[in-house]
């Protein structure tokens, strides 16, 4: 059984069998230290009994009044501890948190790429829904995105769930795939 502790700066270093792994975003080390100090209780890792991390949630919050949202930059397991329902408790944990006060989101928010289907799958199963298409969202800067041509190798769905306070599901939509906007557009 693995047990979720707050991450450390130290933590960095024993990120190696998760961040070398080819399904897992790295990303530079100052990125990191900013989510820690600005969202330190956002960020948080997953420990095996023996103290073997297993994964990891990086989170933020960001919008204002009803955009008012936490925001998943980074779920990932050690490739040796997925498939056992790990990625979902990291989620849930941080539904749970963010739901509450000091933050009251509104809804919990992330961007995955359109052909990345196992995990479109269990965000689905989680209760996520795909809120808009952002075409060319993954395309780098030398691809100029148009709305009229999807790819699923550089789109991404923004995926929404609603937390408690959105009582009236005002956060989400039901025909969010068929909603495509460019990554400029994406504004909170």
């Amino acid at each position: 059984m693995t047990s979720i502790r707050p991450f450390q700066a130290t933590d960095l270093f024993t990120l190696n069998p998760i961040n070398l792994d080819p399904l897992t975003e790295d990303f530079y080390l100052y990125f990191y230290m900013q989510y820690l100090s600005s969202w330190p209780s956002l960020f948080y890792k997953s420990v095996s009994p023996s103290n073997e991390p297993t994964g990891y949630m990086l989170a933020k919050t960001e919008g204002k009044r009803k955009e008012w949202h936490s925001h998943i930059s980074a779920v990932t397991i050690n490739p040796n501890y997925r498939r056992i329902g790990l990625a979902s408790h990291l989620c849930t944990a941080l539904e749970k948190v963010t739901a509450n006060k000091p933050y009251d989101c509104y809804f919990v928010d992330l961007f995955v790429k359109a052909n990345n289907k196992l995990a479109i799958t269990m965000y689905e199963k989680l209760g996520y829904t795909v809120f808009r298409r952002v075409v060319g969202y993954y395309g780098g800067v030398d691809v100029i995105p148009d709305k009229k041509k999807i790819d699923d190798e550089i789109d991404a769905f923004d995926m929404r769930k609603s937390l408690p306070i959105d009582i009236n599901g005002e956060c989400t939509r039901k025909n969010g795939r068929n909603f495509k906007v460019l990554p400029n557009d994406v504004r909170f």
